[in-house]
């Protein structure tokens, strides 16, 4: 069956860029740009929060299984290098890796997670801010420039700061440090829940699954899926905030109309 999304509005997020009066962006470098401060945005608060963490809560259980929340912002600040290496890609034409194996990339964030709550700290604080200044760095037409995500999808440039973004707010809540999907701006709901339901739009193996996100400023969000089982609902509908949860596997679909399908890990 084909998948489709059909949105009932959508929110231009083009912008002129500096420079001279009516001057516009590419379109790649417009997308770019605008998640680039919705990610400016969720890092205020990832920073926010980390900062206000006691110490001893470093060591405590975060919501994912077999990870402390050191693991979780390790894992943050490792993640924001990646993408720096697949900025540089970008920029060069030179193929840099986001890591160099997956068994590095583990043993990194096992390593980081053992040190003082300070050097977490203070570590995630200066792999953002090499993230700003790679942004910083690329010119328009490089937006275009296509490099390859770990799992082995070939993606442009320009949705690089859509991944740093997802990273953010779904980390953010594997804390476990009181901010929820709840919190999330209805601004980056939208880039949220693309990226979430991407992986489940490309499978084509279960029944036909209608899944309606309700969003916070009245709009909804609905698109056709091929994901429901015999025991499930063929039809979803719950407020965006646990739409996105679900589908990024945080959550069990409580709070959905319906009986939802489980699904695998997301990625």
């Amino acid at each position: 069956m084909s998948v489709s999304d059909t949105s009932t509005s959508t929110t231009d997020t083009a912008t002129s860029s500096p420079g001279l009066p009516g001057q516009r962006r590419s379109d790649g470098e417009s997308r770019a740009g605008a998640a680039h401060q919705a990610v400016r945005e969720a890092w205020v608060v990832l920073h926010r929060v980390v900062a206000d963490l006691p110490d001893p809560a470093f060591r405590e259980p975060s919501l994912l299984p077999g990870w402390s929340r050191a693991h979780v912002v390790s894992h943050l600040a490792r993640n924001a290098d990646a993408l720096v290496n697949l900025l540089t890609w970008a920029r060069t034409e030179v193929e840099h890796p986001a890591y160099t194996s997956r068994a590095d990339r583990d043993a990194d964030i096992e390593d980081g997670a053992g040190r003082e709550a300070r050097v977490i700290r203070e570590d995630l604080y200066a792999a953002c801010d090499r993230f700003h200044t790679a942004i910083a760095r690329l010119g328009e037409s490089e937006w275009t420039a296509t490099v390859t995500h770990p799992s082995g999808r070939a993606l442009p440039a320009a949705e690089i700061p859509e991944l740093a973004l997802f990273e953010a707010w779904n980390h953010l809540v594997d804390l476990d440090a009181g901010t929820g999907y709840a919190d999330i701006p209805v601004a980056h709901l939208d880039r949220l829940l693309d990226l979430a339901v991407r992986p489940h739009r490309a499978r084509a193996d279960g029944l036909p699954l209608r899944l309606v996100a309700d969003l916070p400023d009245g709009r909804q969000r609905t698109w056709e899926l091929a994901i429901a089982t015999h025991s499930s609902s063929r039809e979803l509908t719950g407020p965006a905030p646990v739409v996105l949860g679900w589908l990024a596997g945080r959550g069990d679909g409580a709070g959905l109309t319906g009986t939802p399908p489980e699904l695998g890990a997301w990625g």
